[in-house]
């Protein structure tokens, strides 16, 4: 009888949506939210227990890039509880073009198609949001992360360090009629009081002190939306070049190599030249590129310059340090426990965020994309540090920066650390706190169904999901023995 169901909402829906658009075409002032009316009434195509349950419904094809017009409908328990007008987008750039299971960049719009600031499921109003998937390839045999919880296990941790990381919740998601599975929606990072809290940046904020901040950094791939734009899937599926196109516009190179020596090479060469793996970038992403003014960019510049040649000329075997004086100390400190904890191979080279506030120290964070970490890839041994990936990679195109090896180096450093380390040991970080929130998490999602649909749904990679939380936890545990070992002996 359930399948009878089923496939007669599927019916109904599929029906109701053909009506809809020639509808469409024959009233000039119909707008893409009557969407909401079409759909709103008809459940979820499964019941997804406790986890709230989105249905997207667009009436063009998805993109890369722009966003397109479409409609969001969330249930809690069968029953609508709120429901938005929305731009999206596919997200990503690797995971992508690998994944068979999309992720998504939504913004929440009013009825011109201007972004509009909302509380979902009682996080702080914003317009900005992710829902990400895991990514998934049953052809290719890729799985990146089958416990689900690689992005939400490393936020919650650095959150109950007292830093700010993406607000995440589990949801499970429908686009257009295609049950996709489990989902994590997620803040997309950006200035915001309530995300990445730092001073607005105008225009004409070109003198001190005012151009001293906010900035956000980030040392990344670029991408599709950095340097190409509304162009058909079929290029940004194919098009690998474009996350290696670092430009003047978008972004500058450090004075340093990856080894501390300083760069001869022209800057902005083409992607994958045969030295990229010596050059580190940092992409403008607050303010955004189109936006932030030449004084700015000569700000943020030099300020970066000045902080890595001080920290490559501090004597270590002195009391004196000038580094400090271009840094928050302890935010570098809390960014380095949580990528060695995940065993995050991207840490520090990709994906790595960087702020300064106004009259502010330059801080490191937040923690972002923990999908190839736990120590799944491989690359670097569980017993050495993921700052030393560049002994073990080589010629990688984007490599570690010179900066936290020195940092290791330092006994300062390393005080401070150990000094963290212990404090978040005997709390938040302890053994039975970590393995008490992965149990709790995978629990929650079997004792939801959510694990078993997402799975029959995505299917052709074997998965034992009750080995791959035993082997989660069992990492973590001995990940952590190992940093007290090491950190111990400082």
């Amino acid at each position: 009888m359930q399948e009878i169901k089923t496939k007669l909402f599927n019916s109904i829906k599929k029906f109701g949506l053909i009506v809809y658009f020639f509808s469409f075409i024959g009233l000039i002032s119909c707008r893409d939210k009557d969407v909401e009316s079409l759909v709103e009434t008809m459940p979820p195509i499964n019941d997804s227990g406790e986890l709230p349950y989105l249905r997207i419904t667009t009436l063009s094809s998805i993109k890369n890039e722009p966003k397109v017009s479409g409609n969001l409908i969330l249930f809690n328990n069968n029953e609508n509880v709120f429901s938005t007008q929305i731009g999206i987008e596919y997200r990503g750039s690797t995971s992508f073009r690998l994944s068979d299971k999309k992720s998504f960049g939504f913004e929440i719009w009013d009825e011109q198609n201007a972004g509009l600031d909302a509380s979902i499921l009682g996080f702080p109003e914003e317009e900005d949001w992710i829902l990400t998937g895991h990514v998934f390839n049953a052809s290719e045999n890729i799985i990146f992360d089958p416990s689900l919880m690689h992005h939400y296990i490393g936020y919650t941790l650095y959150r109950s360090m007292g830093r700010y990381a993406s607000r995440t919740k589990y949801v499970e998601l429908e686009v257009n009629d295609d049950y996709l599975g489990a989902y994590l929606l997620m803040e997309k990072l950006k200035r915001d009081k309530n995300r990445i809290d730092i001073a607005k940046l105008s225009a004409e904020d070109n003198t001190l002190p005012e151009v001293s901040g906010g900035y956000i950094l980030k040392i990344d791939k670029t991408t599709g939306g950095d340097v190409a734009t509304d162009q058909s899937l079929s290029y940004y599926e194919e098009n690998w070049d474009d996350d290696a196109r670092y430009s003047e516009e978008i972004s500058f190179r450090s004075k340093y190599d990856i080894n501390g020596d300083l760069l001869s090479d022209p800057a902005f060469d083409p992607p994958y030249h045969s030295n990229q793996y010596l050059e580190t970038y940092f992409l403008y992403e607050y303010p955004k590129a189109d936006q932030i003014t030449s004084q700015q960019k000569e700000y943020i510049q030099k300020y970066i310059e000045e902080f890595e040649t001080a920290l490559l000329n501090d004597d270590f075997s002195s009391d004196d340090r000038l580094y400090i004086d271009y840094i928050d100390l302890n935010s570098f400190i809390d960014f380095f426990i949580i990528n060695e904890i995940t065993s995050n191979v991207d840490g520090y080279r990709l994906s790595t965020y960087l702020h300064k506030d106004r009259n502010e120290k330059l801080k490191m964070g937040p923690i972002w994309d923990l999908n190839i970490g736990y120590n799944r890839q491989g690359r670097v041994p569980t017993t050495d540090w993921m700052v030393n990936y560049n002994k073990y990679v080589e010629t990688d195109p984007w490599m570690v920066p010179f900066w936290w090896p020195r940092l290791l180096q330092d006994p300062i450093f390393q005080h401070q650390l150990k000094i963290r380390w212990e404090l978040l040991r005997s709390s938040e970080l302890s053994n039975s706190s970590v393995s008490n929130l992965v149990q709790n998490t995978a629990d929650y999602l079997i004792e939801n169904g959510t694990v078993d649909r997402n799975y029959k749904r995505w299917s052709g990679v074997d998965v034992d999901y009750p080995s791959v939380i035993d082997d989660l936890k069992t990492h973590l545990e001995q990940r952590l023995d190992w940093m007290d070992l090491q950190i111990n002996a400082f």
